[in-house]
């Protein structure tokens, strides 16, 4: 298995389909989240992912908003769930953050996935909030 970190225009055309295929599978047709997932925050994103045979297993959108020193996480996904796909995902991304100078990673966890990401040294701010109708909580992890 190999894990790719690419911006967006480093991606090529089979990696962007796979991409895309693999967040339908998960946000579309396994969490019945109905909403257009492309946003135009990919363009400005690093993708980072575990492939196999040309195939995504894992995946997250990663950004900067003002401060290079706090990356944004989300669209965080694995194709197979128990394997520790997410788990392998997440420890190599934030290697690959903290070797590249980011001092703190922000996401918006979904309520049920708050315990993975607590396991992996995130903490809770603030209050419960809704995104695409899901419940979520902001959760972050200094480096």
């Amino acid at each position: 298995m190999k894990f790719v970190a690419k911006s967006f225009d480093e991606l090529i055309g089979s990696e962007v389909y796979e991409i895309l295929k693999a967040r339908a599978k998960v946000f579309m047709f396994e969490q019945k989240i109905w909403y257009l997932d492309m946003d135009n925050i990919d363009y400005k994103s690093q993708h980072l992912f575990l492939e196999e045979k040309g195939e995504v297993l894992a995946y997250l959108r990663a950004f900067f908003e003002e401060d290079s020193e706090v990356i944004h996480i989300g669209r965080v996904l694995s194709v197979e769930h128990n394997k520790g796909l997410g788990t392998s995902l997440m420890n190599k991304a934030t290697s690959h953050f903290k070797q590249n100078g980011v001092k703190s990673i922000v996401l918006n966890s979904q309520k049920t996935a708050v315990g993975f990401y607590e396991k992996l040294g995130f903490i809770t701010v603030g209050e419960e909030f809704f995104e695409a109708g899901i419940p979520h909580i902001k959760m972050v992890k200094s480096l």
